[in-house]
Formats: structure tokens, C-alpha cells, sequence
């Protein structure tokens, strides 16, 4: 009996089945305790997988709890990529539905922030441009003026203090964080990403400019709060903009 990719796979993740009727060992005999072993392997590889890409979430709620939940993310969510460095691209969406995390109403953003940084860390690396490019335009062409981002370049806006439950796991004598909503702006001006706390205006400038709005739209979309000088200073000091349109 030929046993075909899809029968190992459903098999391969469901510790329930028994190892595939066409699948045997050299004298013959169904090879389940091989199967098993393999089958263990597998699981714990990409629970390993899961561990090292969301260590801030681990430590958010435990070894125990983490490794269980692992255990069933990977089942509902198996790679869909030979590069592990991308495996949990879906773990913000499963932690909204996983009832055992709803008393930790912050976990999905998290987990959206530890793969931003994640994705930034393996982002195509981009030339920014001069700053005097920017500073050349006259006013009204300045606000007709489109910008492309480097790919590392992203922007998240949580209802949960994310930067600073994210800081108060990874560095010392780090404040306390307040409960409140945060917005970040992800970076990799060189080899490491960088988190910079956003005001609201500066999220929703930024975020109009990466969807392709000209500097005047997203502006406007900003409100009157919104520090142009001190946001166009950080993307320019971040290497955030690759090119004027």
C-alpha cells in the first residue's frame, strides 16, 4: 500500500492516529513505534520553533502554559514554509480564539509585536534616501510628495500598553507598565530592529504615508496633534524612507 503525503501528514499531526497502514518496517510489520517517535520529534521541533520566536510571550504566561499551547497551535497551524525563522505568522489570530488565554487580553498584540520585529530583523535590506531631498521640495510639492518605506518599516497600534509590557520582560529595572493604548513604529536602520513609541497623530501620519497617501492626506488624517518635524525627523534618523514620489 502506498501511503501518500497527505495521509502522513493528517497523521503526523494528530497524535490520535495510528501511523499510516502502508507505512512499515523492514521486516514487514506496521512501524508505529517508529512513527511515534518521529511523530514526537516533529512536535517538539516546532513547539522549539514557537519558543524562539515569541520568548516575551512565553514569558508572559509560563513555560507549562506556553508548551500546551504550542502543542495545540501546531496542530491547528502546521508550517506552511521550509523556513522556520517564519513559522507563527498566525499565532496573534489563534490567541483571540484560544479560550485557555482570554484573561490576558493583551497576548495577540504581543504576539503581533514579537513577529513585527521578527519580520524586520529578515526584511530585504533598502538605501534611504538623502535628507536633503526631502528638505529641496517647496511646500506644496512637499505635500503632493509620496514616500516608499523599507520593508523592515512597520507600524502596530495596540489598545494595550505593548511597548511597555514588552520592555518590562526584556530589560532591567524597567518602569511598570500604564494601562493604555500604544503605537509603535519598527525600524532596522542597520543589523538589529529598533521600537519607537508613536504618538497617535505620528501613527496615523505614518501609517496614511505607508498605504500610499501624499504627505498632505496624511497629514490631514492625523489632526492637528501631529508633530511633522519630530515625525519626519524619526523616519529620516531610522532610514525608514527609501524614495520620493
Amino acid at each position: 500500500m502506498i501511503v501518500t503525503q497527505t495521509q502522513f501528514r493528517q497523521s503526523l499531526l494528530d497524535p490520535a492516529q495510528a501511523a499510516p497502514a502502508g507505512l512499515t518496517n523492514p521486516d514487514g510489520a506496521q512501524a508505529s513505534k517508529r512513527f511515534d517517535v518521529y511523530r514526537n520529534n516533529v512536535a517538539v521541533s516546532l513547539a522549539d520553533a514557537l519558543e524562539s520566536a515569541f520568548p516575551v510571550l512565553r514569558k508572559l504566561v509560563g513555560d507549562e502554559f506556553f508548551r500546551a499551547m504550542a502543542g495545540v497551535y501546531l496542530r491547528k497551524h502546521p508550517p506552511t514554509s521550509p523556513l522556520m525563522m517564519f513559522y507563527g505568522e498566525k499565532m496573534p489570530q489563534f490567541l483571540q480564539r484560544f479560550e485557555p488565554a482570554k484573561s490576558l487580553p493583551y497576548l495577540p498584540d504581543i504576539a503581533r509585536l514579537e513577529l513585527a520585529l521578527r519580520q524586520a530583523y529578515h526584511a530585504a535590506d533598502a538605501a534611504p534616501i538623502d535628507g536633503q531631498s526631502l528638505a529641496a521640495l517647496s511646500p506644496d510639492r512637499l505635500m503632493a510628495t509620496k514616500f516608499k518605506f523599507a520593508p523592515s518599516t512597520q507600524v502596530i497600534s495596540a489598545d494595550f500598553p505593548i511597548f511597555g509590557i514588552y520592555l518590562a520582560n526584556t530589560a532591567a529595572q524597567a518602569p511598570r507598565p500604564e494601562m493604555r493604548a500604544e503605537a509603535l513604529l519598527i525600524t532596522r536602520p542597520s543589523f538589529d530592529p529598533q521600537q519607537h513609541l508613536l504618538t497617535d497623530a505620528a501613527a496615523a501620519c505614518i501609517s496614511a504615508l505607508m498605504d500610499g497617501n501624499s504627505l498632505g492626506v496624511a497629514m490631514s488624517s492625523a489632526g492637528n496633534d501631529l508633530d511633522l518635524g519630530a515625525t519626519l525627523g524619526l523616519l529620516l534618523g531610522q532610514g525608514a524612507i527609501t524614495t520620493l514620489t
